[in-house]
């Protein structure tokens, strides 16, 4: 008996010490600066009060802001974040979380209220998943045709392609009616499977001096000039 408890215990510290180690590597985990060379952060009232300046000196050149979600909801801290993000110098961006159960087309409405529309200044993102999102589940026909109603106008304000943030499951479920545009693709602690993408979020835990609570971390595919050409259009 008290061999095969020894056992058990040093299976247990086998499994912690993975585990642990697990959990090191996904914490600390960055791609490797010589290939992705600009960080940036997405944002949102989650996030709470940002010490903008701060952020801007910890290696963090963009930031991505949530602006709107529905037909009605505008995050409470855009404002504030858009103002402050390009006091600091940060190139900005703004999304829109897509719901199912509103038409795309008071989304856009709503969106456009929210952000502004002048240079230098990220594509606009929309964002579709199902965490967070109402219990709907759409057919893809669908959401397809709300998609549409909602990309048409923002893409003919803004004057160029958004960019679509799309979690897994819903990308797999909704595949066919997602629209050929540029990516922004999640994969946390490794490199995308999909190498089409234009932003990659690597981490959704990630901690950067001047925001007080975990935010996601991203990284562009290119450099500066990259950078600069995306956010004149």
């Amino acid at each position: 008996m008290r061999r095969k408890l020894h056992g058990v215990v040093g299976l247990m510290a086998v499994l912690g010490l993975a585990g642990a180690g697990v959990a090191f590597y996904y914490f600390s985990y960055s791609p490797d600066r010589t290939i992705y060379r600009l960080r940036g952060i997405d944002v949102s009232h989650h996030q709470g009060m940002i010490d903008w300046g701060r952020v801007a000196k910890s290696d963090v050149a963009f930031a991505i802001l949530k602006a709107t979600e529905g037909g009605d909801y505008v995050d409470d801290t855009f404002a504030r974040n858009l103002a402050g993000a390009k006091a600091a110098g940060l190139v900005v961006g703004a999304y829109h979380f897509f719901t199912f159960c509103r038409p795309g087309a008071e989304q856009a409405e709503n969106f456009l209220r929210a952000v502004p529309r002048e240079r230098p200044m990220l594509p606009p993102v929309v964002d579709i998943e199902f965490g967070g999102n109402c219990a709907a589940r759409p057919a893809v026909a669908d959401l397809q045709r709300e998609l549409t109603a909602f990309l048409t106008p923002v893409e003919a304000a803004f004057g160029r392609p958004a960019i679509v943030y799309v979690i897994d499951a819903a990308a797999a479920q909704y595949q066919a009616a997602i629209p050929n545009r540029p990516r922004w693709v999640r994969s946390l602690a490794s490199p995308p499977a999909n190498g089409d993408w234009v932003l990659w979020q690597y981490h959704n835990a990630g901690h950067v001096d001047g925001i007080g609570s975990a935010v996601d971390l991203n990284v562009l595919r290119g450099g500066a000039d990259e950078l600069k050409a995306l956010a004149d259009g």
